[in-house]
């Protein structure tokens, strides 16, 4: 069972771009292996920081248009959102420490 929430198209404005908070948002697609791999990373992640951090997931082939948006092009993906702004991006696999480190900038 994931902690993460799935976003679409659809969804994506409303949860993330509309809100207040810090959101981590995983682009990622089920054919890439680093992706799957991140997966149990993230899960962690939004465990630990449950109380302060919402952990979403979108699927870049199901969802071109926000892909496109935020010209996703290497995968797995991690955009850091604060109050709905985009402020960090991650990309590749990567270790559960380096990922919190890099979100409690804006904490």
């Amino acid at each position: 069972m994931s902690n993460a929430i799935e976003l679409d198209d659809n969804t994506f404005e409303k949860e993330i771009l509309n809100s207040e908070g810090v959101k981590i948002v995983d682009f990622w697609a089920p054919w890439c292996g680093p992706c799957r791999k991140m997966g149990p990373i993230l899960d962690e992640v939004a465990e630990e920081l449950k109380d302060k951090v919402k952990v979403y997931k979108i699927n870049t082939d199901e969802n071109t248009k926000t892909a496109t948006d935020y010209m996703i092009s290497s995968i797995p993906c991690l955009y850091i959102f604060q109050n709905g702004e985009p402020k960090e991006t991650l990309v590749g696999l990567m270790p559960k420490t380096h990922i919190i480190s890099n979100v409690q900038k804006y904490l």
